[in-house]
């Protein structure tokens, strides 16, 4: 009998010589992921500015404190259920356009390798350029939907507007995302086997039967990836948010306070950024995504093994 030769030459070789390839990546790890991540929690006991030499000082769990009773709480609960909606509304609604985006171009239609194409274009895009776009677009005094909006005698600030400016920023939100859900969705369809969709037409289940007991029970592990993949970064975008309206009351996202009081303003709303109540914030962030994200994650997959 052959004897197995090991690709790294000795046997007491082949046992380290693995970790030796694993280094590199472990270090740069550590680095600029580990390290940072315990620099936030340290700093989120702390009163710390950012600011180059401004004294600071250890004040345990004050932040948090601040965060949920402080003069602020009110407007922080807001932004939390702010948070909320922004992420299950684009979840929701982004998922279900993407699956029949992609069921309709799993058709053999004329075109569609370009339709594809023009729905996943927004994804290569960078945040400030569909941003701007946006804002070109909304533009209340010479924008193309204030011209559509003067032909029904009608004037809005649009993005400006503070009833309309959040389901504005959900529907861009939703627009730039659409191109990756329903590649994925694409993807997944591709893999049904025909054989199942005819073998349900020739027992008589009509489109919404194969649908419903064909393909769903097929596409799961696809519509677990999309679903965790909005959620997490739905509770964590602010950039087009910011891009689209700024630090606006009637937009602000939990990401998007995050970002203003660590790097621009305190909750005071003085010139003094406080990147220790930022980094408390950022902890409840963590948990608040980790909480829903795991219970999704369980969810899906028990739903996964029901189907």
């Amino acid at each position: 009998m052959a004897t197995a030769i090991s690709p790294f030459g000795t046997q007491r070789a082949s046992r380290w010589m693995p970790w030796v390839g694993f280094t590199p990546a472990l270090v740069l790890f550590a680095l600029f992921g580990l390290v940072p991540a315990i620099g936030v929690v340290v700093l989120s006991f702390t009163n710390i500015s950012g600011i180059p030499g401004v004294p600071w000082e250890w004040v345990g769990l004050d932040n948090y404190r601040f965060f949920f009773t402080g003069p602020q709480a009110q407007e922080n609960w807001a932004i939390l259920g702010r948070t909320a909606i922004f992420s299950a509304s684009i979840v929701v609604i982004q998922n279900a356009a993407a699956l029949g985006l992609a069921i309709l171009f799993t058709q053999k239609l004329r075109g569609v390798t370009l339709m594809r194409s023009i729905v996943f274009m927004p994804t290569v895009l960078g945040v400030t350029v569909i941003g701007l776009i946006w804002l070109l677009f909304f533009n209340p005094t010479g924008g193309p939907a204030a011209a559509v909006w003067e032909l029904f005698g009608q004037q809005s600030a649009f993005l400006g507007d503070p009833h309309l400016a959040f389901p504005l920023v959900i529907m861009i939100q939703i627009w730039s995302g659409l191109g990756y859900g329903m590649i994925i969705f694409i993807a997944a369809l591709q893999a049904v086997p025909s054989d199942l969709h005819e073998a349900a037409r020739v027992d008589g289940a009509n489109a919404w039967q194969r649908f419903r007991n064909v393909t769903v029970p097929m596409i799961a592990p696809g519509i677990t990836a999309n679903v965790l993949i909005s959620i997490i970064g739905t509770l964590q975008t602010f950039q087009l948010i910011f891009v689209l309206t700024g630090d606006n009351p009637y937009t602000s996202v939990l990401a998007l306070k995050i970002f203003t009081i660590g790097f621009t303003a305190n909750a005071t709303g003085s010139a003094i950024q406080q990147q220790g109540l930022a980094s408390a914030i950022s902890i409840i962030q963590f948990v608040m995504v980790g909480i829903i994200a795991l219970t999704t994650l369980w969810y899906l997959r028990r739903r996964e093994t029901q189907l």
